[in-house]
């Protein structure tokens, strides 16, 4: 399980997604005026969290780890649209708001991580089926 490189993009996601929680733009979220974005945030970032956490230990079915890793890919879509939501009605982008720009950037990193573990899970199904090919 843990040989398999999209288990270790997964294991960072989860890492990852855990750490958004504690960053500045998950308290900017939780202290806005309008209840529903933080709300959305949070649950976005603990669904695709949730998501990653059980395409970890979906290894032995292929197909169903990548239905569960697609599912948490948009889920941290929908996480990053509740960022740059947060991030703009703060008043634009400048040097005052480095660490929200950051805290955005890792649920990028994490969007980039499930993307990486997809294509793992692809090549990997795609090796199996050649191999069948030959048998």
């Amino acid at each position: 399980m843990i040989q398999r490189i999209q288990t270790v993009y997964l294991a960072l996601a989860v890492i990852l997604n855990t750490i958004v929680f504690f960053t500045p733009i998950y308290s900017h979220a939780v202290n806005d005026p309008i209840p529903w974005i933080g709300l959305g945030l949070a649950m976005s970032l603990t669904v695709a969290l949730a998501c990653a956490g059980i395409a970890i230990f979906l290894f032995k079915n292929r197909e169903t780890q990548l239905m569960w890793v697609k599912i948490g890919t948009y889920t941290q879509i929908v996480a990053l649209g509740f960022a740059a939501g947060v991030l703009f009605s703060m008043g634009g982008f400048g040097t005052f708001l480095w660490r929200e720009v950051l805290s955005a950037g890792i649920i990028v990193f994490v969007l980039m991580l499930f993307w990486l573990a997809g294509r793992g899970i692809k090549k990997d199904e795609e090796l199996v089926r050649s191999m069948d090919r030959i048998r």
